[in-house]
């Protein structure tokens, strides 16, 4: 859901009793899909809220530079995609614990000479690798 123009998972909602004014109130407590950060909302129950449409994509890693975090995926036409930086070259807060994991998984395979497929999750014009799938090359 949309929290403060965020794209967030909920982790915690809880309603408050009908008061004075008879509008029942719902606390939520959700992260930002990209950044981790938490983010709290206080609504009326009767209301709706935005959600964002994400979308989750599987790309084929071609190249990845540790020094300037840049990557290069091979999309399904044969093009490349060059726009998309490791996960740990975040423009926005510190990179969490997750996404140091997935830069040494997609690192590590890219020395050894792995095959990496890369999971691309974006929503609200924004992009992300959220995961690695490492085989070896056929």
């Amino acid at each position: 859901l949309m929290i403060k123009g965020h794209p967030c998972k909920c982790t915690e909602v809880s309603t408050s009793k009908t008061g004075k004014h008879g509008h029942a109130k719902a606390h939520i407590v959700a992260l930002d899909i990209f950044t981790g950060k938490k983010y709290e909302d206080l609504c009326p129950s009767s209301h709706n809220l935005d959600v964002p449409f994400v979308k989750r994509i599987e790309y084929q890693l071609l190249a990845a530079d540790p020094e300037t975090g840049e990557v290069s995926l091979l999309l399904e036409s044969g093009m490349t995609k060059d726009d998309l930086n490791l996960p740990t070259f975040v423009k926005v807060g510190e990179p969490t614990e997750d996404d140091k994991k997935v830069v040494e998984e997609i690192l590590k395979a890219v020395e050894d000479g792995k095959e990496i497929i890369v999971i691309v999750q974006s929503a609200c014009g924004e992009e992300k690798i959220i995961q690695a799938k490492i085989s070896d090359p056929k």
